[in-house]
């Protein structure tokens, strides 16, 4: 058994398949997942698993490099976007939700988890550890 925080088989298994520059999407239960990204739906009921929750444990095992969140993040759900900030991660870009769900295309796969806030979206860019 697994001794770091995250413990979900499908995330580990895309975070270690990962190279530089790939990208992995969270997503809000809302968020369009293009037509053969895949989909790790983590979706239990309204708001669990929260997006905070997951983007944590991501973090744990994920080296990132760089972020893109939506303009319309900041506007809509400025106290999620102060707990992202607060987690100071590198590389933010700023794109529009359109842009960003166009970006969602390239990503090697998307994670649906329940939250219900608006905008709580997030493309973490792959880095290296070395």
């Amino acid at each position: 058994m697994k001794k770091t925080t995250l413990l979900n088989a499908a995330i580990s298994q895309v975070i270690a398949s990962m190279g530089h520059g790939d990208t992995l999407v969270i997503g809000d239960v809302g968020l369009p997942v293009p037509p053969g990204v895949p989909v790790i739906d983590l979706a239990l009921t309204r708001g669990v698993p929260g997006f905070m929750q997951v983007l944590n444990a991501v973090l744990s095992e994920l080296q990132v490099e760089h972020h893109v969140l939506a303009f319309e993040l900041e506007q809509r759900s400025p106290a999620l976007a102060a707990q992202i900030a607060h987690l100071a991660l590198p590389g933010v870009r700023q794109v529009s939700h359109a842009d960003f769900k166009d970006l969602t295309r390239q990503a090697r796969a998307v994670i649906r988890t329940g939250e219900c806030t608006p905008y709580a979206n997030i493309i973490l860019g792959s880095g290296v550890v070395f």
